[in-house]
């Protein structure tokens, strides 16, 4: 059996080229995180918790697991290009919520059928149960990850300064 150190390079050595993908750059006019945003608020928009078709900014950035900071800014940055809107409820202290534009669905489209067609035939050659099985693993994974990401910033923050 492999040992630990071993095991932690070959993670972070896969990981590092599963998130390098060069699908990436077939993106037209956005990241990959813009997309999964714009994803998010347009399934938000269809259904969503409270019955209002709102996505909350608070939402988004717990969703995504940015500080609200971070979602403000990315936010932003698709309102100045056209692609959102932002409201707020009553005097914004309720919550701010965002709208996709029109322009922002098509963006969203254009950008879907790209990654739709590459990663169809990806599942393809790898196999739906396969790929199912795989996607299952991986958000145990992350939720492990997580928690032990958080294990680790309390273990850094309680460490004594040398």
């Amino acid at each position: 059996m492999a040992d630990i150190l071993e095991l932690t390079n070959e993670l972070a050595y896969r990981t590092y080229f599963m998130n390098r993908g060069q699908i990436r750059k077939q993106l037209r006019e956005m990241n990959m995180l813009e997309y999964i945003a714009l994803q998010m608020i347009i399934r938000t928009e269809a259904v969503d918790s409270r019955n209002t078709e709102r996505a909350y900014l608070k939402d988004l950035a717990e969703n995504l697991q940015l500080t609200t900071r971070q979602a403000s800014r990315l936010t932003g940055a698709l309102k100045e290009r056209g692609l959102v809107t932002w409201s707020h409820d009553g005097d914004g202290s309720e919550g701010t919520y965002l709208s996709v534009t029109g322009s922002g669905k098509e963006l969203v489209a254009k950008n879907e059928w790209i990654l739709q067609t590459y990663y169809s035939r990806v599942i393809e050659k790898y196999g739906q149960e396969n790929m199912s099985r795989l996607l299952m693993m991986m958000k145990d994974l992350e939720t492990v990850m997580h928690g032990e990401y958080k294990n680790m910033e309390d273990e850094l923050d309680d460490r004594p300064l040398a």
